[in-house]
């Protein structure tokens, strides 16, 4: 096994220290109001946001984001500025203040790491949580296809593990679900590695008033 396949493993990994198991991202609205009550449902969910949600415009503005780093370690001092106004472009698009918390927290979280371990940002850069993935993945030395499989993969295994304290959905029912989901992640990642970040947009409008919710749900176990 290569050490970028272990480098990507260990950056999807849910032992990483930036605390994405505290969030659902609105998963526990549309199960609290019957939205969604089982396994099938869960991956029609799943399947829906990975073709037509913000997750794949944020994945798909990670080579560019890379690319954009390069050039700052290059020397260039304008793609630093380019690669802050990507990361808060995107982040512009999360209309739930507990989603641009999020991303926020953990991508303050993702280069407080990646600094302890030898590499920091050339300056101070507040990225959420799309330009540290970025980042990660050229500290890491991943091809850009890699960091695109691993967002959705890490995404995709993160919504299951709050499924299955919310469903309440089995393990087994989790893991049958990721493996199922396997082959699209994939494909839908070579799609993106292959786009304009531009030409794309979300229709993810269910997504967005689920995570607005959030905040007024009686009792709640995640805080997105």
């Amino acid at each position: 096994m290569s050490a970028s396949v272990l480098h990507l493993l260990q950056l999807v990994s849910p032992a990483l220290p930036v605390g994405a198991f505290s969030y659902s991202e609105g998963l526990e609205v549309m199960i609290q109001t019957g939205q969604l009550a089982d396994g099938e449902a869960i991956k029609a969910w799943l399947q829906a946001e990975l073709d037509h949600g913000l997750l794949p415009m944020e994945a798909c503005c990670l080579p560019m984001q890379m690319a954009q780093g390069r050039r700052w370690l290059n020397g260039d001092p304008a793609a630093a500025q380019a690669l802050m106004e990507r990361d808060q472009w995107l982040l512009a698009q999360r209309e739930a203040p507990e989603m641009r918390a999020q991303q926020r927290q953990m991508g303050t979280s993702l280069l407080q790491l990646l600094s302890d371990l030898g590499w920091p940002l050339p300056a101070p850069l507040a990225l959420s949580w799309p330009g540290a993935w970025a980042w990660a993945g050229l500290c890491l030395d991943l091809e850009p296809l890699v960091v695109i499989e691993g967002y959705l993969y890490g995404w995709v295994a993160n919504q299951l593990s709050a499924a299955v304290r919310l469903v309440p959905l089995g393990p087994t029912e989790a893991q049958r679900l990721q493996l199922a989901l396997a082959e699209r992640i994939a494909s839908r990642a070579r799609e993106l590695a292959d786009l304009d970040p531009d030409s794309l947009w979300s229709s993810g409008i269910g997504a967005s008033l689920a995570q607005l919710g959030h905040g007024a749900l009686y009792s709640r176990l995640f805080r997105s």
